[in-house]
Order: structure tokens, then C-alpha cells, then sequence
């Protein structure tokens, strides 16, 4: 038996309630935390079968929508839209809001976070951020474009902004990012092709409003400063080199450049110090490796780095340091 409860906290940008939900263990007292952090274009809810495979298993599990994304967002038109500036601070900061919150509600237990995709970014803005504040970090689908590229596209989202104002949607700035992801599985099925092989989940995605939106240009513009951030020596450098690491990614996910951006990204943080990183590259999987048709064995992979990580916590990390 899992109970779930749902709740609602101020969101860091003074105007939104940000939508999040536990996922608890039926019986007993949870032995460990783990927060989930979603990518973009989808919603904490998505994330359901994962955490309860968690929860049954002794875990609880939280998480939170995003601005502009699942219920946080106060109406369709919001969809896809941080905020009309310093959209990634806040949504760092809200990711920060729910750890002290959960470590509030549940205090001195050992306490980890996954992020996936675009969650994947944000944990690792969260890493060099909050540096001490959690017990380990699983990043799945994570990448890093080059930062040419990235700074070519924030060029252009900005341009976007000023020619069409924040909320603006661009095709054409969407065909180049998200859009282009689908390429490699020519012919497509669907526009989604790109996120696992198992098409129900596929369909179901595509289908879903709360996945289909098309992302506004001041989001597309806040997510490249994050990325400019994500790889700045001096940010780096913060690194709390004891944090375990585990990077997880199909070996066919093209935001993770198939698995050529995770390994990457993961020599990154093993050249700033990092002293725990593990690199775990599925065959033939897609981007989406926590809804993909060998999940369980996904979801029994990062358990188990979870429980062994979870072994070696003797004093758990300070939600304040």
C-alpha cells in the first residue's frame, strides 16, 4: 500500500502556489527521501508508477510541477513559461523550497534527488547551488551542448523575446531544439518518437495536454542561461566532492548525444573533484529510460544505487548547510 498527499507551496517568484505530491510508504517509518525533479513539457504525475515502486519498497518520494508546467500552472495559457525573467532562478529555487520543506517533514532522514532531462539541469544547478544538502543525485537523460551552440541559441531566444515578448512560441526555435530530437528515428510515428520505444507511452504523451504544449522563447532563453551556468569553472568549483553521482541515459537518448554528452558531463564533475560517479548507458534505449520497455530493470538498477548510497550515509546531509 502507498499513500499519496498532495500540497501546495509559495512558489520563489511571489505569485504562483507550485503543485507537489509525497508518495509514502504504507506501513512503518521511511528509511530514506528521494525528491524527483521532472524535465519539460511533462508533470510530476508522470513520475507515478516510479514512485510507488519506491514507496512499497520503504522510500518516500516528492515532488513538485514546475512554473508553467502540471497544476502549478494556473491555466493552459501558462503552459511552457517560467516567468517573463529569471525563469531559471526561480525554478532552482522552488527546487530548493521543496528540499527544505520535505526535510522539514520528514528531518533526519538520508536524502537523495533524481532529476530527469531539463530536471536533470536543474539538479545539477541545485548541486553547485546547495552544495552539502543532499546524500546523492541521479541525473537521467542529462547532456550538454557545446557552448557555441548554447550561446548561439540564447542569442536567438532572446531576439525571439524582444521580436514577440516572453510568452511568444516559435516553431522554428522548437524545430531546432526538441523538434530536431526526433530525427534519428526516421520514419516517425509520431513527433514523440524520441522519448522511449514503448509506443503506449508514447501515445499517451502525445496525447496528453499537459505534454503537448509548445514552450514559450523566454523559457527556451531561461533554460540556455542555465546551461551557460551549469559549466562555468567558478560554479564548478562548488562542488561538494562527496556527493555521490549517478548518471543513467539510453545509449540511443539524443539529448544526451547517445551517451557521448553523459559521459561527458560525468567527466565533468570527476574533473571538479567529484569522488562517487557512476555512468549507466541502456542499449537501444531512448531519452525517457524511467518509462522505457525495460523499466524494470531501470527501476531496479536505481534502487540499487540508491540502497547502497543509502548504506554509507552515517550522519544525513544538513537541508540548511
Amino acid at each position: 500500500m502507498v499513500i499519496t498527499k498532495k500540497f501546495t507551496f509559495p512558489s520563489s517568484d511571489g505569485v504562483h502556489q507550485v503543485s507537489a505530491c509525497w508518495w509514502l510508504p504504507g506501513e512503518g517509518e521511511p528509511k530514506a527521501v528521494l525528491q524527483l525533479v521532472h524535465g519539460i513539457s511533462e508533470y510530476i504525475g508522470r513520475y507515478d508508477v516510479f514512485a510507488r515502486f519506491l514507496a512499497e519498497r520503504g522510500w518516500a518520494v516528492v515532488g513538485h510541477d514546475h512554473l508553467g508546467h502540471g497544476l502549478t500552472a494556473r491555466d493552459s495559457s501558462e503552459y511552457g513559461r517560467f516567468a517573463d525573467k529569471d525563469g531559471w532562478r526561480y525554478v532552482l529555487r522552488d527546487t530548493r523550497q521543496l528540499r527544505l520543506l520535505a526535510g522539514r517533514e520528514l528531518p533526519g532522514k538520508p536524502y537523495f534527488i533524481l532529476g530527469h532531462s531539463m530536471g536533470s539541469f536543474v539538479t545539477r544547478g541545485y548541486l553547485l547551488a546547495y552544495p552539502g544538502t543532499v546524500d546523492g543525485a541521479a541525473l537521467s537523460g542529462t547532456g550538454q551542448e557545446s557552448a557555441l551552440a548554447v550561446g548561439a541559441a540564447k542569442a536567438i531566444s532572446a531576439l525571439c523575446c524582444k521580436l514577440m515578448g516572453p510568452a511568444g512560441r516559435s516553431k522554428l526555435i522548437n524545430a531546432l531544439s526538441l523538434g530536431a530530437y526526433n530525427r534519428q528515428f526516421k520514419p516517425n510515428r509520431t513527433n514523440a518518437d524520441w522519448i522511449c520505444r514503448d509506443e503506449a507511452v508514447v501515445d499517451a504523451y502525445v496525447a496528453d495536454p499537459m505534454c503537448r504544449f509548445l514552450p514559450s522563447v523566454s523559457m527556451y532563453h531561461d533554460m540556455m542561461t542555465g546551461l551557460q551556468l551549469l559549466v562555468k569553472p567558478e560554479n564548478l568549483s562548488r562542488l561538494d566532492k562527496t556527493t555521490p553521482l549517478y548518471f543513467f541515459a539510453g545509449d540511443h537518448d539524443p539529448v544526451g548525444a547517445n551517451g557521448a554528452g553523459v559521459k561527458k558531463v560525468a567527466g565533468l564533475f570527476r574533473k571538479y573533484g567529484a569522488q562517487d560517479v557512476t555512468v549507466k548507458l541502456y542499449p537501444g534505449g531512448r531519452h525517457e529510460m524511467l518509462n522505457e520497455t525495460n523499466r524494470e530493470e531501470v527501476f531496479a538498477d536505481t534502487l540499487a544505487w540508491l540502497e547502497a548510497r543509502r548504506a554509507q550515509v552515517k550522519t544525513p546531509a544538513d537541508p540548511k548547510a
